[in-house]
């Protein structure tokens, strides 16, 4: 498992994505900003207008509905890439902030350019899940490696973790995604999560393009071990991400939201705190409630149910009831489970 990375409590990564809008100046300011509200990793997209799409005014090109509705797909990339020669400086830069970074590479070429800056993890885009050479030529490289399953069905996710396993990377951690930018609630299933976890012996996470920080919570709760979400500056109202990007100043709260979540979950194992025992005081027990006499029949009304609890265990009462007491007792005496034992002779 990549400990880098993952540690006790669930990883928060921060996607830059295309929130630097241009400038490499605004890209260190998220960085520095995420590390400073509870990011554990950063992570940047690597490629080139030419590396995803041709430029072309076709009618094929133009995105016709979404965030990006009418603008043409080369037009698009152009604009969010990340320019190849910030990549060292971005490195470097999360380095000195004592942050992880790392990268999605869309095609071979991005792959061999983030080889030679040594990125230590690689991720696997959603609308990439099927370009198993890709997911080859990656996990080839024998780095932990995320895949993120938006759009995908089973076979399609089985497909490319299968790929990525023979062709040598042990190191695998799926993303449950709903590829909506933004995402409604009403496209989440977040048992994915669950089934997911079950059938593949790896770590399993979630990209979070939603708007809702209770949906982050919720997959938390349902076994998410890793937190992908994109931030922005939160005053950059007109970034190409800015509709589904959590503004990094108040990354803390998201950060808090999942420790407190992943806090609340507790142990794996059935668990009751000591301060919870502590109140096993309130509890029913059986105590004497009017004077009993050595040889006396035990009955309703002397002896009761009643808290607090330091009195016999009251699962015995009812076989009590009709049988002598060894022993004088008082009105307020504890009936001890060592004399119900005797009289029952339980050992």
């Amino acid at each position: 498992m990549n400990t880098r990375l993952f540690n006790k409590k669930p990883v928060l990564v921060a996607e830059i994505s295309a929130n630097h809008n241009g400038n490499i100046n605004t890209a260190k300011k998220l960085i520095s900003l995420a590390k400073k509200n509870g990011a554990d990793a950063i992570k940047l997209q690597t490629f080139t207008p030419d590396g995803m799409t041709i430029n072309s005014k076709k009618k094929d090109f133009k995105i016709k509905n979404g965030t990006w509705k009418n603008k043409y797909l080369w037009d698009l990339y152009n604009q969010a890439q990340t320019k190849l020669e910030w990549h060292k400086e971005l490195f470097k830069y999360s380095k000195r902030n004592k942050i992880l970074c790392f990268s999605t590479p869309f095609h071979e070429e991005s792959v061999d350019f983030l080889e030679k800056l040594n990125c230590p993890i690689y991720k696997v885009a959603s609308f990439e899940i099927t370009d198993l050479d890709l997911i080859k030529y990656i996990a080839s490289k024998k780095k932990p490696m995320i895949i993120s399953t938006g759009l995908a069905s089973e076979k399609e996710i089985e497909d490319a973790f299968k790929i990525a396993f023979k062709y040598g990377n042990k190191d695998i951690t799926l993303l449950y995604c709903v590829s909506s930018y933004p995402a409604p609630l009403a496209d989440f299933n977040l048992n994915n999560i669950k089934i997911m976890k079950k059938k593949y012996n790896c770590k399993i996470g979630f990209s979070d393009h939603s708007t809702d920080i209770d949906v982050t919570k919720s997959a938390i709760a349902v076994g998410a071990e890793l937190i992908e979400k994109h931030i922005i500056l939160s005053n950059d109202k007109n970034s190409l991400d800015a509709k589904f990007s959590y503004p990094v100043e108040k990354l803390r709260n998201l950060r808090n939201a999942i420790d407190k979540t992943y806090n609340l979950l507790g142990k794996k194992n059935f668990h009751r705190t000591k301060n919870e025992k502590n109140n096993i005081i309130f509890r029913r027990s059986i105590y004497v409630s009017k004077k009993i006499l050595q040889g006396e029949v035990l009955t309703k009304l002397n002896i009761k149910k009643v808290r607090p609890g330091y009195g016999g265990d009251i699962k015995f009462y009812s076989r009590l009831l009709g049988k002598k007491s060894p022993m004088r007792l008082n009105s307020g005496d504890r009936f001890e489970n060592k004399l119900i034992k005797s009289i029952l002779r339980i050992k």
